[in-house]
């Protein structure tokens, strides 16, 4: 027996001796410690794991120094933040990032239209690398948090593992996402529906223009990406470039704050489409037409409004909504009945074919209403139906048991708001990490969540990634 114990002795010695020094002996350190595990029945070490769960520390004061001084790249008033694509206050505000990707190590690349990459090399490079961040693109007048948190707070993360002595097998990448909001061109999520490989958009790009008339190729020319005139397919990712992507991001709702959750799991990300209709009619004296002889372009649009609503509701699911964001009358005075009236729909459900049973209804309405009132339904056009996506499970896991070992509540959720990850969930398994904001408030100047739940956020994200890199 004593014999036995030695012998076994002898080999693990001999095992760990060969796993100290790879080099000579020409073995793969990683399969070395596999063997010894499996033999021995027990974990050897895990050394590039973050050495403790304590040493995962976050720059709290340094992370929002940085959001307060990025919200200064803004065209409307503090406490607003207004940064429209490629204007000057995007350029201002795409210098900070990559000042701050290099301040951390981080390798950086930009692709034609402005997406913003920056790489922490694993120790087995050629692995696909885990992805993470959002956009710092704001509507007008909003707030400082939307995005911001996924593109700061993703920086942070890398810098969390790096003091935290982590090791990342996998390549860690921080992207900055090129105008996920439609404020200047219509286009939302431009740069990742182009990473998504968009043939269509990048097609629709080389007529597009803003509204003052300045082409798209233009407007990036200005700011510096002079190659978003050419072939934009340069940008199109391959599916399979990244292992994993995850995006930290304010909840943009009232849930976890309401509940005192500290993260958010997101297991899905609502299927948006967006309609665009106009009813024309004959206009005509306020005054002088009989209700009788109207043709009233303006009550047609409001009829189809209530008809939004009541098809959203008639689906039987919460997660069915709709909303009529755009109702424009011309000519738009008191005293003249409208002549033509349009309107702009959006409506979601994390369920594609319940969403697209309503955008028939709405259709049918609009035909309906259109008769009723002796109209012309002139245009009836689906801008954009996109599927919904479907966090990866081994993300949500990873997510799940981060916030287990930071003993941080959390609950799984789905997102009603799109975000680019609704389109990196093309290129890549994909996953979302929400954390609260107050009152739910977002695209507005009131948009806050704490330094602690920023934190939180953080830790989460950081503790993720290290999971996901090492897989």
């Amino acid at each position: 027996m004593m014999a036995l114990r030695f012998s076994l002795f002898i080999f693990i010695f001999s095992l760990y001796f060969i796993c100290d020094f790879p080099g000579i002996f020409g073995h793969d350190e990683d399969k070395t410690i596999k063997t010894m595990e499996e033999f021995s029945g027990y974990p050897i070490h895990e050394p590039k794991y973050p050495n403790s769960l304590s040493s995962l520390s976050v720059n709290s004061d340094t992370l929002q120094k940085q959001i307060d001084e990025l919200a200064t790249f803004s065209d409307s008033p503090v406490p607003s933040v207004t940064r429209i694509l490629y204007s000057e206050k995007d350029v201002l505000a795409r210098s900070y990032i990559k000042d701050l990707m290099e301040l951390s190590g981080l390798s950086v690349r930009e692709d034609a239209v402005g997406n913003i990459f920056g790489r922490w090399n694993g120790y087995e490079p050629e692995l696909a690398p885990v992805l993470t961040g959002s956009h710092v693109d704001a509507i007008p007048y909003s707030g400082k948090y939307d995005g911001v948190v996924g593109v700061l707070g993703a920086i942070e993360a890398i810098n969390v593992l790096k003091r935290s002595g982590f090791k990342p097998k996998r390549s860690l990448e921080v992207i900055m996402f090129t105008s996920e909001e439609p404020t200047r061109f219509g286009i939302s999520c431009l740069g990742s529906r182009l990473l998504a490989g968009s043939v269509q958009l990048a097609e629709l790009l080389k007529k597009t223009v803003d509204s003052q008339n300045i082409s798209f190729s233009d407007a990036a020319k200005s700011a510096g990406y002079a190659n978003a005139k050419g072939d934009l397919s340069e940008v199109f990712l391959k599916k399979g470039s990244y292992f994993a992507f995850v995006e930290l991001h304010i909840e943009q709702g009232p849930i976890l704050e309401k509940e005192g959750t500290s993260i958010g799991v997101v297991t899905a990300i609502a299927a948006p489409a967006s309609i665009k209709v106009t009813f024309e009619g004959n206009g005509g004296h306020a005054g002088a037409a009989l209700m009788p002889e109207r043709n009233d372009a303006g009550l047609a649009a409001a009829e189809l409004a209530l008809a939004v609503e009541k098809h959203v509701l008639d689906s039987g699911s919460i997660d069915t909504v709709g909303t009529v964001g755009i109702l424009k009358l011309h000519p738009g005075a008191i005293n003249s009945i409208p002549s033509m009236a349009h309107l702009e729909i959006d409506t979601r459900d994390i369920d594609e074919s319940r969403r697209n049973l309503v955008i028939e209804k709405i259709h049918q309405s609009a035909l309906a209403i259109a008769k009723k009132r002796k109209v012309i339904l002139s245009e009836f056009e689906i801008v954009n139906q996109d599927p919904p996506a479907l966090s990866d499970e081994s993300i949500t896991k990873a997510t799940e048991l981060a916030c287990q070992e930071l003993n941080l509540t959390h609950k799984k959720m789905i997102s009603r708001a799109y975000h680019d990850s609704l389109f990196m969930a093309r290129v890549s398994p994909m996953g979302m990490i929400f954390i609260p904001c107050y009152k739910g408030y977002s695209h507005k100047p009131e948009e806050f969540s704490s330094v602690e739940d920023i934190a939180n956020g953080v830790k989460v994200l950081a503790l993720t990634l290290a999971k996901l890199s090492l897989s």
